[in-house]
């Protein structure tokens, strides 16, 4: 059985590290979750331990890739693969500076050849499924011709799965925030893709912000993708496993998360990570709710105290949660 893509969280750099898949996996068991991402140099001369390595309960997992040499690519394929990645997937989407003097990212899409060729290589390499996360087009380069184009090469080359940010990239003038907002979304691109490559899974990024936008798109696509707003309100993940996957388990109450991260805290912590880089992706665990920014507050000063450990959170329990803690 392939991976089910109806709803994934997208790779977020600095936020979707192993800390934050699991506090995600608590709330889904069945959303697709990426990891920030990582670069061939990174993989082939860093600390392959301390980048790839995560905890079983994460999976399904996909790791997104940055690189543009097709050898060092292909050697990276084997790396991840060999830790236990679900899926392998290539930037073709990011428009940052840094990003672009590595030569790669949404640049690559003006070489749509080269992206061919790093896909075969990577194909060539694993079993897992090889993906490619790009836009709709970049600068004046977007028109739907060129990304057909775009897409039946790589397509060609081995891809069988795009997930498609429906909006063009700015390379200069326009920061990756303004990049996320500024350029219109244009989801008809994206439906008239997948209306003309049928056999392949396109997945729908960009301007999603709930389950209600999900389901309401998943008529026309393979799946659906959510980044920042699913960072900022990570429950709004909680009935996806009965609303997108059929999966009829009970949804989780916000309590519960918690109290399911704390056996993972306290051996992260005697690993020697400290506190605050794993609470804060539970920062936004009660957005919306009444207390939600006392929660915010309170756990964000307790987890900063030198030496904080597990009990500044169950303190936070013993306390009283915001809101309804049966939802």
């Amino acid at each position: 059985m392939g991976l089910r893509r109806m709803l994934a969280v997208a790779p977020m750099l600095d936020w979707t590290d192993r800390h934050c898949r699991y506090f995600l996996r608590l709330i889904s068991r069945n959303v697709l979750l990426y990891t920030e991402m990582v670069t061939t140099g990174a993989v082939l001369h860093g600390d392959r331990d301390r980048l790839l390595s995560f905890d079983p309960l994460e999976k399904p997992l996909a790791m997104q890739l940055g690189g543009s040499e097709p050898d060092a690519l292909a050697e990276c394929a084997r790396v991840v693969e060999a830790f236990g990645y679900d899926e392998i997937n290539l930037n073709v989407g990011c428009p940052s500076n840094r990003v672009q003097r590595g030569r790669f990212g949404a640049c690559l899409m003006t070489e749509p050849e080269l992206v061919a060729q790093c896909v075969a290589a990577m194909s060539h390499a694993v079993t897992v499924p090889v993906t490619v996360k790009t836009r709709i087009g970049i600068d004046d380069q977007d028109s739907y011709e060129e990304l057909a184009h775009f897409v039946r090469l790589v397509a060609d080359a081995g891809c069988r799965t795009f997930i498609i940010h429906a909006r063009k990239a700015w390379l200069s003038g326009l920061s990756p925030k303004e990049n996320r907002e500024v350029p219109p979304l244009r989801y008809d691109v994206v439906e008239r893709i997948k209306r003309d490559f049928p056999a392949l899974q396109i997945i729908l990024n960009g301007g999603i912000q709930n389950l209600d936008e999900a389901e309401a798109h998943l008529p026309n696509f393979d799946g659906v993708m959510i980044g920042r707003a699913a960072y900022h309100n990570p429950y709004l993940l909680a009935a996806a496993d009965q609303r997108l996957f059929g999966d009829d388990s009970p949804v989780p109450s916000r309590q519960a998360i918690i109290e399911g991260m704390l056996p993972y805290i306290q051996r992260v912590l005697e690993q020697g990570s400290r506190l605050h880089a794993i609470t804060r992706h539970m920062l936004g665990l009660f957005h919306g709710q009444p207390g939600g920014r006392i929660w915010r507050r309170h756990l964000g000063e307790a987890a900063s105290q030198p030496g904080a450990g597990v009990e500044a959170l169950t303190a936070l329990i013993h306390d009283g949660l915001p809101g309804p803690t049966t939802s």
